[in-house]
């Protein structure tokens, strides 16, 4: 009896074991009004969902962290452990047991729709607006933070208003003002705007157009696509946003499941201690794509090198594909036989779950590094996300059905006062 009763003992119990497991790896989406189906928040739920959950974590579906083991280190992977994997697999096959209530953790806070807190700012679409039943529409909406001074960014969450129709959400920074001008001209809330917000942001001299052009700054917040989880940056780096500036939201609805109206929400974090650097977007973007049909693996390479005197450091990494995606791998050949430095690898890219990865330290990108990405692509008749049957030639595209090969990188400069300098 007692060596039956110490084998019990031994079996992992929902209160002991799987609720921890689920609080620190899954209920950031498995909670009320999140993303996931369902939620994994007590011990009811998780029982009823126990058969499925086995299912997909035997077949590696959940959790969808999808950055390779070993291809940069990045905060808050919520990968399961083999140990962790097994302890579920373990409760699962021993009847889901709930253990002792006095054995639970204590609950997490609810923090609604912010998984932050609450935003500092919180912007929103004047009105809904109901994109009309069809392929791809990009509308741009402009939103007014109404700032008396210059801000920094810790991050910018986003809470799309209907999941279903909703795609891809890029902000934009216009100190020109046109936007709004532009704004529900057409008498619909926002503007039509395929390509990009549809007004001309930046100015100035030809090196600071170059130079703009070169690191993003029309990408200035950053963005979302399903599957993104924001996290804060570092204390010590932010994102400069002007009191002068104006958020131009660009969303691209895909309304082939939903033409219900939305009405996006963005939310503003602001550093909360002195920023001693700013972190710019780095776009690293593959725009010669002419994808075979019937091809199950063309590959797209793309290389990019670190200008003289522009030693930056990576903080964060958001890779981007469509449908047709598989793989895609970035990596950083450093000068003078310094060797190679991984940044990212999905290998089983999933275009419902993306993400922005921050490295747990920066990633070192001397002047002369060579910052490489390669995309691979499954364009056959096999492959079942593919959106064309028969299989097409698919080219680069802002469309659905289109294919993209790109990774933006948040940098920050070593010599971030000669870069004020140039761009003033």
């Amino acid at each position: 009896m007692m060596v039956a009763g110490g084998v019990a003992l031994a079996q992992p119990t929902y209160s002991r074991e799987i609720s921890r497991i689920f609080q620190a790896k899954c209920v950031q989406c498995h909670r009320p009004g999140d993303i996931a189906p369902f939620a994994l928040t007590t011990f009811d739920l998780a029982s009823t969902w126990a058969p499925d959950i086995k299912r997909v974590i035997t077949e590696g579906l959940m959790p969808p962290w999808k950055p390779v083991d070993g291809h940069g280190k990045f905060v808050d992977s919520f990968a399961l452990t083999a140990d962790e994997k097994q302890q579920i697999l373990d409760w699962v096959n021993a009847g889901a047991p709930q253990g002792e209530e006095a054995d639970l953790p204590a609950p997490l806070e609810n923090k609604a729709d912010w998984p932050l807190g609450d935003p500092d700012k919180l912007l929103e679409m004047p009105a809904p607006f109901a994109a009309p039943r069809g392929r791809d529409l990009y509308r741009c909406f402009v939103l007014d933070p109404k700032l008396e001074d210059d801000k920094f960014l810790a991050a910018v969450d986003y809470l799309p208003g209907n999941r279903k129709s909703v795609h891809h959400i890029i902000l934009y920074l216009d100190e020109s003002g046109e936007a709004e001008k532009k704004d529900g001209a057409d008498g619909s809330p926002g503007y039509d705007c395929y390509g990009g917000p549809g007004v001309a942001l930046v100015g100035g001299s030809g090196a600071q157009n170059s130079l703009n052009s070169l690191l993003g700054f029309n990408y200035a917040l950053g963005g979302w696509a399903p599957g993104s989880r924001t996290r804060l940056l570092p204390e010590n780096i932010g994102i400069k946003l002007s009191k002068r500036a104006k958020i131009v939201m660009q969303i691209h609805y895909f309304t082939a499941l939903s033409t219900e109206p939305d009405q996006t929400r963005i939310g503003l974090y602001y550093s909360k201690k002195p920023v001693e650097k700013s972190m710019y977007f780095l776009p690293m973007v593959q725009t010669r794509l002419a994808i075979p049909a019937g091809d199950p693996s063309y590959k797209a390479e793309f290389e990019f090198m670190v200008p003289i005197l522009l030693d930056a450091q990576a903080i964060n990494i958001f890779p981007h594909m469509h449908l047709l995606g598989r793989d895609i791998k970035t990596w950083v050949d450093l000068p003078n036989g310094g060797g190679s430095q991984p940044l990212v690898w999905i290998n089983n890219w999933d275009f419902n779950w993306q993400g922005s990865y921050t490295y747990e330290k920066p990633v070192e990108l001397p002047a002369f590094s060579r910052i490489k990405m390669t995309c691979t692509y499954d364009n056959s008749a096999q492959n079942p996300r593919n959106p064309s049957n028969p299989p097409k030639v698919v080219r680069w595209g802002e469309g659905t059905e289109d294919e993209m090969c790109v990774a933006f990188l948040g940098v920050t400069f070593k010599n971030e006062n000669l870069l004020s300098l140039i761009l003033r």
